[in-house]
């Protein structure tokens, strides 16, 4: 039996950031306005450093603290407790904030607004209040039964929003049903990607499994979804933790699963989830034994609540409460550099905490000028990086940023270095144009002459795009913010950084990987690393040749031998043989004067034929060994291609030649008579 956890069981961004603000707050005189999460045993916790619990807003004293929990609350409750002098921590998810600012906004514009979630959830009742008490649907059919009542007749238009841990599924024939009913509808999906790929993975991890185990509260929306989930693909159990789930395991132990799946919803915290997954771990071997395999949470996320106590309990000493809270509400500025820690990474954006009250986002499009780039190829959890401040909202918590405006501030710097030493520097090229190409380079966009590309005049430069490039920067204009570089200058210096290179340490005998640039008639040349050698047609192989092609092509990558050196005319010469397949010594090693082997006439010349004994070793059969006659032509007695036998009259190893003869091999192959 195997136990798998899913990856991204337990707290999201969102409500480890508001357990942690709320850790920072806690104490005497502070009060929760409703549970900051929905997961009873953080509640509790948070209570026993002395908060306080109100379901009513009344219930709070004038001069107090109250925490707003993470799923936001009405404007109006918070002003009313503003007016009381009341200190707000307010701990709403960012993304929630975010949909506050578009229920705001598409109201204010005179849209109707409709929000797709659970009616009664504080985090729907939040939204509603925020578009003039908009309806919260639950459904497509309730859509209909506005339709009804005339919800949307006589209005300017209708935008439709969706609770963070709204049903995926649920969602989508909500938009549909929209699109039915009116024309241009604004439509945001608001769903947050924490809660979609919870979903996603505990209907995957579900679907293998025979028996899932969904840890979370009761109270949980999102918690309540992924029981639903799982409870439509297999045997699900929804408990709050270890002490619900233990009276089960008989029941569980009787399925007799090969696999068990858990999951949690994203108010569950670590230190339960590991509580349940060890101890199913310890479980199965009275379950049934077998495999288990470690789970997959990240270990910054399971441990993450429990790390943020232990560092608050050792360092209450040294940092006091009031110093606390400062810290958590130092502001940020439009145009600031500052440095943050990686705290998620997805696939639209990269999250950081940077020491303050808001949740710092990096847009994918703030990461790189590189089109291509990906936010895990950037940064991962745990990472220190140092951005740009775009925009700042100290209201709803959050702060934009962006990483390459950093990276092009530094990216001058060097540009301006590279220029002064010649430097070659690699950029990637983000834009194709009339004139050129556009590369990045450190953040900054340094464009190239199609003339300066190094593709041939008139060819399309299509094939660049997205492509890494060398290049020298060859002028530079702050003022306009212009650079331009050369691709061909950079080849043309790393050609000659190389040739030198290679001239430094030639030496006959040396062995190089090199490729074939040019045929010719008699050779092919061969650039072994930035300097061209030629081989000589009879270098190209053991056989014989009559054309290069016939052994080498353009662009073929080749093991080359120099066999041959001019310093002074800067010339190489290079064979491709193998010593190792040499066949005179196989031919050697095989034959000796006076045997008779089969060979092949592979050419005529006019004192003779040249017949093939191996590959790659031929001998003479002179015009006279032809034939036991005269022979005026050699045509008249042998064709290319025929196959006759031959004996060896001579071997010369130093010139490594062969003589053979048809005449003395037919008179060896007379019978002998008796003188009768």
């Amino acid at each position: 039996m195997r136990v798998v956890l899913a990856k991204s069981a337990g707290f999201c961004f969102g409500v480890s950031r508001a357990v942690g603000l709320t850790e920072n707050a806690a104490g005497p005189g502070v009060w929760a306005l409703g549970h900051v999460i929905h997961n009873a045993d953080v509640v509790n916790s948070l209570c026993a450093k002395g908060m306080k619990m109100a379901e009513k807003e009344e219930e709070i004293p004038s001069g107090a603290t109250a925490v707003i929990r993470a799923h936001g609350e009405r404007p109006e409750v918070l002003e009313r407790l503003r007016a009381r002098g009341v200190t707000i921590v307010d701990t709403t998810c960012p993304c929630v904030s975010r949909i506050h600012g578009i229920a705001e906004r598409e109201f204010g514009l005179g849209r109707r607004v409709l929000v797709v979630g659970t009616r009664n959830h504080p985090e729907a009742r939040a939204i509603s209040a925020r578009a003039g008490n908009a309806p919260v649907i639950e459904s497509p059919e309730e859509m209909d039964m506005l339709a009804g009542k005339g919800f949307f007749e006589g209005v300017l238009g209708v935008s439709m929003v969706a609770q963070t841990t709204a049903d995926r599924t649920i969602w989508k024939k909500c938009v549909n049903s929209l699109k039915k009913l009116c024309t241009n509808p604004q439509i945001f999906d608001t769903i947050c990607s924490a809660t979609q790929t919870r979903q996603s993975e505990a209907a995957e991890l579900a679907e293998r499994a025979d028996v899932m185990i969904v840890i979370g509260d009761r109270m949980s929306t999102n918690s309540v979804r992924l029981r639903d989930i799982c409870a439509e693909r297999c045997r699900t159990y929804f408990v709050s933790g270890w002490d619900e789930l233990r009276p089960f395991l008989p029941e569980i132990a009787g399925m007799k699963p090969e696999l068990i799946g858990i999951t949690a919803g994203a108010s569950t915290p670590a230190g339960i989830i590991e509580e349940v997954n060890n101890n199913m771990t310890n479980e199965t071997e009275i379950i049934g034994g077998g495999e288990v395999l470690e789970p997959t949470l990240e270990a910054e996320e399971r441990l993450e609540a429990a790390v943020d106590a232990e560092v608050e309990s050792a360092e209450s000493e040294a940092e006091t409460f009031a110093e606390m809270v400062d810290k958590s509400m130092k502001t940020l500025h439009t145009g600031q550099r500052v440095k943050g820690i990686v705290t998620r990474v997805t696939g639209s954006e990269i999250q950081m905490d940077l020491g303050t009250k808001h949740a710092g986002f990096i847009p994918v499009s703030e990461l790189s000028d590189d089109p291509g780039v990906k936010p895990d190829d950037i940064a991962k959890v745990g990472d220190e990086l140092e951005v740009f401040v775009t925009k700042v909202n100290d209201a709803e918590g959050y702060a934009m940023l962006s990483k390459k405006r950093v990276d092009a501030a530094k990216g001058w710097d060097s540009i301006d270095s590279a220029k002064e030493d010649r430097a070659i520097l690699e950029g990637t090229v983000v834009e194709i144009n009339k004139g050129g190409v556009v590369a990045s380079v450190n953040g900054v966009r340094v464009f190239i002459p199609a003339s300066h590309t190094g593709v041939a005049k008139d060819k399309p430069l299509d094939h660049l795009l997205k492509t890494k490039v060398m290049l020298r920067i060859t002028e530079i204009n702050r003022a306009k913010r212009r650079v331009i570089g050369s691709i061909r200058y950079a080849s043309e210096d790393m050609r000659k950084a190389a040739q030198q290179k290679i001239w430094e340490s030639v030496e006959v005998g040396n062995v190089y990987e090199g490729t074939v640039k040019s045929l010719t008639s008699f050779g092919a040349f061969i650039d072994i690393g930035g300097a061209d050698g030629m081989a000589h047609i009879t270098e190209l192989s053991w056989n014989r040749l009559k054309h290069p092609s016939e052994a080498v092509s353009v662009g073929d990558t080749v093991t080359a031998r120099v066999i041959a050196l001019d310093r002074e005319k800067k010339k190489i010469s290079l064979s491709l043989k193998n010593e190792n397949d040499n066949p005179w010594t196989k031919f050697t090693e095989s034959c000796k004067v006076g045997d008779i082997v089969e060979a092949k006439i592979v050419k005529l010349v006019e004192f003779g034929a040249f017949a093939q004994i191996l590959p790659g070793v031929d001998g003479l059969i002179h015009i006279s060994q032809l034939a036991d006659r005269r022979v005026v032509k050699p045509a008249d007695v042998v064709a290319e291609g025929d196959v006759v036998s031959v004996k060896i009259i001579d071997i010369n190893t130093d010139k490594q030649k062969i003589s053979l003869s048809i005449r003395a091999a037919m008179e060896e192959a007379e019978p002998d008579y008796d003188e009768e």
